[in-house]
Order: C-alpha cells, then structure tokens, then sequence
C-alpha cells in the first residue's frame, strides 16, 4: 500500500522534530519546509501530497499566502493551518479559504495523527464501521422475516432497510453490498406474501389491523392538523411517485429550513398508480366508492388513462365538505413543467392567506418515465443509488426547493408525501389477455387473463378490495418483487425496451411503503 505523503511548512520545523519521528513511526512519509514560498514550490513540483500542515505565522509569506497560492494550485488537496492565534478573524479567512481544519498551538504528535485520520482515513473509517454494524443487525433483520409481523412492524422494518442502503451506498465493500441487495430481495418476497395474505382482510374482518392507507390518509393524518386552533398555514406537498429512499436524501435539505415534527409511512392502496392511490388520497374513498359517489368523476370508459386524475380539487373539496370544513380557505396547485413551478414560486406569498394549500408536483414520475424512454437518462441513474442522487440533485435545482425557501419565510407546516413508490424490474412474466386488458406493466386488469408465474397475486372478485370491474368476468393481476408483464407477440424487444426500468402499480416496498413528513416553521 502506497505511503501517505505529508508536506509540513513551519519556520520552526526542526523544534517539530518529535511530531515528525512519531508519524514516520506511524508509516507517513513527511516532507518538511520552513517557509511559505518553498511550500508552494514544493506543491507546484509535486503532485503526490495528500495533505499539507501549513504554519499561519511565517515570516516573508504568511500561511494564509501560502494557502491562496496553493489552492490556486491544486483546489482540491486538504490543508490544515496550524497558529499561535486565536482571533476569529484570522480563522474565518482560513475557513473562507477552505482549508480542511485548523490546529491551535502548541500541538502533540496525536492531534496531528487524528487530523490525518479525520481528513483522509474518514470515509475508509466510516465504511468500516458501517459495514461493521450493518453485519450485526444483518442477522436481525433476517430473523424479522421469520416473525409474524404486523403492517406497522413491516413499516418499520422497512424504513431500516433504507437507511441501511443508504448507510452502505458510502461502503467500498462490494461484497457486503450483495449481501445486502439479497437481503432487501428476500424482505420484498417475503412482503409480497404478506400483502397477499392480509390485503384484503383490511377492508373486512380486520380493519382493526390495517394502517393508514391512501383512502384514509388525510382524514388521519392532515385534517386533525387542519382543526387545531392554531391556523397557521399548511402546505401539503404531495411529490408524484416518491420513494421513502428519494425522500431520505432530500428530508436533510428541507430540514435546514423546516423543524421535522412527524416522520412516518402509510400505505398505498392497490394498484399502486396514479388514478387508483392519489385519487384515492384526494377523495377519501376507495376506487369503488367513488365511483358509485361520482360515476362521471372516475374509471370512466371515455376517458384516457392519463386523464383520469383531473378531478383531484374536486374531490378533495368534497372532503372537506363530508368532514365540516368546508368554510376553510384553501388552494390547489398541480405542478408538471417548470414553467408552472416559476409561476408558482411568484405567488407564493398569496397563499399564505389560505389555511390549506395543496401542491401537487409532477416530476419524479416523470423521471422515471424519462428514464425509461431515454438512454442518456438511464445512464445517469443506472442504480438505485444513482437514481436517488439524480433526484437529490433536481430538487436542489428545481423550482419546487425555491417554493419552500419561500414558505420557510414566514410561519408555517409544510407536509411532505407523495401517492405511491415504483421498484427497479428485472424479471419478466409472460402474460396473455385481450385488447381491453389494461397496459400497466407492474399490474393487470382485464378478462380471461393467461399468466404461468405463481408469485403473481390475483385478485379475482375485485369488489372484494374495492376496485372497479370494467366487465362482468374482470380480474386483476399484481406483479411482485420486481417482476414486471410482457405479452408474448414481440416478446424479448419489450424485455429490453423496460427490463431494468423503475415501474409501479404492483406490489413490493418500495412501491407500498411511502413517506408521510411534517414539517414546521415557526
């Protein structure tokens, strides 16, 4: 393994002759000057140095000298000052400067060495250490799936997993990396199961164990916030498609400007799609009921399949009507180009007179579509790590983080959720139906529906669950883990055209278990 290289600049270097023996014993290699302009020769003439420890009180050319003309040089290698003073002016043009700490003299050999840790051994440390827990709570998790968990165990159970994939996305341990990925497959099957087995007891003999779900959400979670005396502004956020892993990276943002309050999951109805679950969130009610309730409204033969979320302010009027809040004022946004999203960012401070605002953003399922249309897109997030990333950096960007800047600048709750997750689909199922089957590749509804796999789960008598028959004999069919459906005319150039894509409307975590934050600023 090949030396750290250690340039140390100090007038009085050989006084540091001690610090300089006990790293050598400590396997660094240190190259010493004892003035500013010979350490930017040296940094000028090699480019092997890991890390410089740089004097700030130097005669001819100070540290802070030294320092500009060496970030000059090479912007990214790590220095640390090291003086005699302690005025904070003198260290806030160091940290201006970007060094990557500050020593106070007199320093021991071991304050150097921890410096050297901290800067250039953190992420192997931290990789280390992390991999290290994760293999003790690896036996844990995989006992987990063996207990009869309830919907709340599995929700939780499930938000460990994210954080430990995200944990493991900083690892360089590759082999702990498919340990893992085996893992959250085998916590996928053994969910599919469990969705199979108590889906439909939810809305029958054990209501009393189901968890929140959309047609419930806000009636348990958003209107008790909208009663409290308190009428400060609510803004509920609802991000298209958002996973609880998208919404881990991007919660750190907004909790610079927002007090976190209330971080939890709910459950999205079957099928996991648009016009089933946020139709459902909005209204209230099941597919079913709503129908019955608004037969113009839903699932209308007529419509288009992506024009079935068009009635989203109605139906949420119309529940707040059923539970006597009609009175309060209320506004809805639905976002899906950024040229919306900047018109919204401009009357923003309008809303602030509305009790209720509801933001509904389309982009993430939008990028999920992209990414399956468009190379370059699926490039870009090739993994589930770079697919958060890729979110992580449109929200920085995106109108959508400058609209909460400008909520956070006044008192008020910003909720966060979304209406269902997708899951990255690898393994293919062949699938025969007529022409009016549905076109969903994570889930079918149609008749005479032919499939061979046996992991697929059917729902055979669909008012059981509360969906909508479309013919006397419907049946659906929900693709599990990351399977996804293909008909058999042209079979393997489907494959290839969305095998490794992220889809939804089936079953598996991802798709099911989705976040529900509030947030505060007061």
């Amino acid at each position: 393994m090949q030396k750290i290289q250690i340039l140390w600049a100090d007038d009085e270097i050989d006084l540091l002759k001690p610090h300089i023996l006990f790293l050598k014993a400590k396997n660094y290699d240190i190259t010493t000057v004892n003035n500013g302009y010979d350490a930017v020769e040296e940094i000028r003439n090699n480019s092997n140095y890991d890390i410089v420890f740089l004097d700030e009180n130097m005669p001819s050319m100070s540290g802070l000298d030294a320092l500009d003309q060496i970030k000059d040089l090479k912007p990214n290698l790590p220095v640390v000052m090291i003086t005699k003073s302690e005025e904070e002016s003198i260290m806030e043009n160091a940290i201006g400067s970007k060094i990557a700490d500050y020593l106070i003299k007199p320093v021991n050999p071991n304050q150097i060495l921890l410096a050297i840790k901290r800067i250039l051994d953190n992420k192997r440390l931290i990789s280390e250490k992390t991999t290290a827990d994760y293999q003790q709570d690896f036996r844990n998790i995989g006992m987990a799936f063996n207990d009869k968990l309830s919907a709340n165990e599995w929700a939780e159970l499930y938000a460990k997993i994210v954080n430990w994939e995200i944990k493991l996305q900083q690892s360089d341990d590759s082999s702990m990396k498919e340990v893992f990925d085996a893992q959250k497959a085998e916590a996928n099957t053994e969910f599919s199961k469990f969705i199979a087995k108590n889906y439909m007891g939810w809305f029958h003999e054990h209501q009393d164990e189901s968890p929140v779900m959309s047609h419930n959400l806000l009636q348990k979670k958003l209107l008790p916030i909208l009663k409290k005396e308190d009428k400060t502004p609510v803004f509920f956020l609802l991000i298209d498609n958002l996973r609880l892993d998208q919404f881990r990276v991007i919660e750190p943002i907004v909790s610079e400007l927002f007090r976190l309050v209330q971080d939890e999951t709910y459950y999205a109805i079957l099928p996991t799609s648009t016009e089933f679950a946020r139709n459902s969130l909005f209204a209230g009610m099941l597919p079913t009921h709503i129908n019955q309730r608004y037969p113009q409204k839903l699932f209308n033969d007529q419509e288009e399949e992506h024009s079935r979320n068009q009635h989203e302010e109605f139906f949420l009027n119309e529940q707040l009507k059923r539970y006597n809040l009609a009175s309060i004022k209320t506004s809805y946004n639905k976002i899906t180009n950024l040229d919306a999203g900047k018109d919204l960012i401009d009357k923003i401070h309008k809303l602030f007179d509305n009790q209720l605002n509801v933001i509904v953003y389309n982009f993430v399922d939008m990028l999920s579509h992209a990414r399956t249309e468009m190379k370059v897109i699926k490039e870009l997030a090739e993994d589930e790590a770079a697919y958060r990333s890729l979110t992580k950096s449109w929200f920085e960007h995106s109108p959508l983080f400058e609209i909460i800047k400008r909520i956070a600048e006044k008192p008020s709750t910003i909720v966060i959720t979304t209406d269902h997750g997708s899951v990255r689909v690898q393994n293919p199922v062949r699938i025969i139906g007529d022409r009016q089957t549905s076109t969903n590749l994570r889930y079918k509804e149609g008749r005479n529906l032919n499939y061979q796999d046996r992991d697929v789960f059917t729902v055979k008598n669909p008012a059981k669950v509360f969906l909508p028959e479309n013919h006397v004999s419907s049946t659906y069919a929900f693709a599990t883990t990351n399977q996804f459906f293909v008909y058999p005319n042209n079979y393997n150039h489907y494959v290839g055209m969305y095998k490794d894509t992220f889809q939804h409307g089936g079953i598996s975590l991802e798709e099911i278990i989705v976040p529900y934050a509030v947030f505060e600023k007061k």
